[in-house]
């Protein structure tokens, strides 16, 4: 019987290593996880490698595997080191498979010394589908090997042990994701939440050896394993940044994605849109620097019709200086906007450092949900914002300051990934075009279901209508319904005039 004591110190181990972490990260099957192992990193550290050849060789012998493998076999190429070592210690003989036969000498595909009929056992570090298990083994198998068992460190839970046995091989696992999931937790290293965001994660996503998709349930998933394609109630679990979980929860309860970008000179016209807008928009988004009248009383006024109708306040900075200079920007000078701004936008060319500016100035306060949209990137004509610019953004977004970014405005779909982040896109208009300074604007439908956008701003299509409030209702449907036909799959609804 294993050492539970032992497991259990390895597995805090690994995560005080990263050989597995939480955050977003791209995979080898194609989608985005919440949890990413990199067993790699082990070779680094002599004693977790004995250790966990010393509990791997315990594991075979504890299941009674050894007739099952007269030969081990790593998958290459991460499990190489591994299976040496376990070969080494449990005195067994050792085959190499190559990704590909040799084009010189003896051609061979295995190496080692083996006969037809021999039994060997696989060792492999993380598993997802088991595709590369089954390719080790159809080689294997190929040269007349005989292969019923494979022993794998990590199973992520994702249909891998399904797969595996669907193909005469069954897989024995060291450790379970869900198993990490509880010794962390328990030993105070990741929260609750966490937790529940990775199991909805396994849930949602189980892998076929087809390479198909399938919940839980059984049912094919067809667009739910993408940011577009999850509802934002699904997503809301995922935001790591609590101003974002609330944003998300507001827009599915309200049933808009509409931010007004309320660019009026005057505060008396600022609260007048709000009033008649505010049943229909998620977020009221102000540039403070442009009204003539600025007060306290404004700001009180603003945010009992943000209170009354439920909208978040957006004032849109963009701010763009070193810490110390945005922290006082931000809590001081006549406008005072972390005492009243839900959110803002910010900048991220002076790196991560403007970000630790901004907490800095709101420090722990409990009561003080805040949350910034970094931009990625511009919709204005001939914007310097390119594809390396976005791609750095988002690293400051998800691996930095995730606690704080409630999301990022760009004009791509590409740019977001995480399903935690919510995709804000300015130049929403009823009819597309260009205005004369070169802002470029698209219909609601391409933006949602193109383009990605999860909150789409829209200024004078509703400021310049002689009826803001119905104009207002317009866009939220309008928007509204394209998203429900993004989540659902239909890519080709079709688009209305306006």
């Amino acid at each position: 019987m294993l050492n539970e004591e032992k497991l259990q110190q390895l597995a805090l181990k690994l995560f005080e290593i990263d050989a597995f972490k939480f955050g977003d990260f791209k995979m080898k099957v194609g989608i985005n996880s919440p949890v990413y192992f990199d067993l790699r990193v082990i070779v680094s550290h002599p004693d977790v490698m004995d250790t966990l050849t010393d509990l791997l060789n315990e594991f075979i012998a504890d299941k009674k595997l050894s007739q099952a493998g007269g030969h081990l076999c790593g998958v290459p190429y991460t499990a190489l080191p591994l299976a040496t070592l376990v070969s080494i210690k449990g005195n067994k003989p050792m085959l190499i498979r190559r990704k590909e036969a040799k084009k010189y000498g003896t051609k061979k595909l295995i190496e080692g010394k083996f006969n037809a009929d021999d039994t060997c056992l696989i060792i492999e570090d993380v598993v997802t589908s088991g595709s590369s298990i089954l390719e080790t083994v159809e080689d294997l198998r190929s040269e007349g090997l005989v292969v019923t068992d494979a022993i794998v460190v990590v199973d992520r839970e994702q249909g891998g042990a399904k797969n595996t046995e669907e193909r005469g091989v069954r897989m024995h696992s060291l450790y379970t994701l869900s198993y990490l999931l509880k010794v962390l937790l328990e030993a105070k290293r990741i929260e609750e939440s966490t937790v529940k965001a990775v199991a909805k994660y396994i849930e949602a996503c189980q892998i076929r050896s087809d390479g198909s998709f399938m919940h839980g349930n059984g049912t094919k998933v067809v667009n739910e394993l993408t940011r577009v394609g999850m509802t934002f109630e699904a997503r809301a679990d995922l935001a790591k940044c609590p101003l974002a979980k609330d944003l998300f929860k507001l827009i599915a309860t309200k049933k808009t994605t509409l931010c007004l970008a309320a660019d009026l000179a005057t505060s008396e016209e600022i609260l007048n849109i709000a009033e008649a807008a505010g049943p229909y928009i998620c977020i009221l988004k102000t540039h403070v620097d442009i009204v003539s009248d600025f007060s306290e009383q404004f700001v009180r006024s603003l945010q009992s019709l943000a209170k009354k109708h439920k909208f978040l306040l957006l004032e849109d900075r963009k701010f763009a200086d070193i810490g110390n200079t945005v922290a006082q920007q931000y809590g001081g000078g006549l406008y005072r906007i972390a005492e009243w701004a839900d959110l803002v936008t910010v900048h991220s060319l002076p790196g991560q450092g403007i970000l630790k500016g901004l907490k800095a100035t709101i420090g722990d306060k409990p009561a003080t949900l805040r949350g910034v949209f970094l931009l990625a990137e511009m919709s204005t004509q001939g914007a310097l914002t390119d594809e390396k610019y976005a791609t750095a953004t988002m690293k400051i977004a998800t691996e930095m300051e995730s606690d704080f970014v409630a999301g990022i405005v760009c004009q791509g779909k590409d740019v977001v990934t995480s399903p935690g982040l919510l995709q804000l896109t300015p130049g929403v208009k009823l009819e597309e075009g260009v205005d004369t300074l070169g802002q470029l604007y698209d219909s609601p439908e391409r933006v949602v279901k193109e383009r990605g956008a999860d909150i789409c701003v829209v200024g004078r299509g509703i400021l310049n209508s002689k009826t803001p409030s119905e104009m207002a209702r317009v866009y939220r449907d309008r928007l509204w319904e394209a998203y429900l036909e993004r989540v659902s799959g239909d890519k080709n609804g079709s688009e209305k005039n306006g």
